[in-house]
């Protein structure tokens, strides 16, 4: 790791630069990142499949920046994995809401 202000090595885990001083900006550890890569594989399965698929996009996107070094890359990729995920949910969830009530009507109208 390098100082990101004089650009001095320092070791990782460290976090001050011994040559000037600087506090170094704390990240999460990455092991800690979830990628939601299960939760947008199961909207795109049962929910709603274009909103799915973007939310695995963005999942994957996550372990690649982890790889690379980029945490606030990967954490922003996982946000926007989750939030892809949540609302394939809400409008899949919607969908079927939305079709059990009409079912349930058109059932009830050829009862009569």
């Amino acid at each position: 790791m390098y100082c990101t202000k004089c650009g001095t090595s320092r070791p990782d885990g460290m976090t001050i630069c011994a040559n000037c001083g600087t506090v170094a900006p704390q990240f999460p550890d990455p092991g800690q990142i979830q990628n939601y890569l299960v939760q947008s594989i199961l909207v795109t399965l049962c929910c709603c499949v274009p909103l799915g698929i973007v939310a695995i996009v963005y999942a994957a996107q996550v372990n690649t920046k982890l790889g690379l070094g980029d945490i606030a890359g990967a954490q922003e990729s996982a946000r926007l994995a989750k939030m892809w995920s949540w609302i394939g949910f809400a409008i899949g969830a919607s969908g079927y809401a939305i079709y059990a009530v009409v079912a349930i009507i058109g059932a009830m109208g050829s009862a009569h």
